[in-house]
């Protein structure tokens, strides 16, 4: 027990490495504000992406990237979104098996709107959100308002089906009948 008290009072064990609480208070003064602006979960989250990262030489498929950045669900609605013409590498559209460099632009259009990132760093396996964002700078433009999406028709609890007539008289409200001209027999 006077042992372990003098270890710690020394700050350094039995093997002469130092102690946890000492080796905070060694720290250099420049390099603690840049850890503190880091949180150290993100900082080691970040560390396990990139040794889960190709090593030298080795390429990384888009489909897997815009998985791994969490731009899509699974990596095959990513590669159906490649395969669909929905993914443009640098202006070009590109198959799923496409290799990725950092600087390349990913352009995807998704659900009526397009992301556009730049990527800064190539991972293979799946990270948490925070991770994802510091992969890919995001120069997307902002998503529409919500006010200005048309909500879809509400109808009363137990009215039923709408009708043939209800149905069209929603779709010229909504303008899909292309300005509401009624429907192609002019009746």
């Amino acid at each position: 027990m006077a042992l372990e008290d003098d270890e710690e009072m020394s700050g350094s064990t039995a093997e002469g490495r130092p102690n946890a609480a000492n080796a905070e208070q060694a720290v250099d003064p420049k390099t603690a504000n840049a850890e503190q602006a880091v949180d150290p979960k993100i900082a080691a989250a970040v560390a396990a992406a990139e040794a889960a990262g190709p090593q030298s030489g080795e390429n990384v498929r888009i489909d897997s990237w815009i998985w791994a950045v969490r731009l899509v669900k699974t990596r095959s609605m990513g590669a159906t979104a490649c395969k669909g013409g929905h993914v443009r590498v640098n202006g070009q559209n590109v198959k799923p098996s496409h290799s990725l460099r950092i600087g390349d632009e990913v352009r995807l259009r998704q659900e009526n709107r397009e992301r556009i990132v730049v990527v800064k760093r190539l991972i293979r396996k799946r990270v948490g959100a925070p991770v994802a964002a510091q992969c890919y700078v995001d120069n997307s433009p902002p998503p529409p308002p919500r006010e200005a999406v048309a909500p879809a028709g509400i109808r009363d609890r137990g009215a039923g089906r709408p009708t043939k007539r209800d149905r069209r008289e929603l779709e010229r409200l909504r303008g899909l009948m292309g300005g509401g001209a009624g429907r192609p027999g002019g009746r």
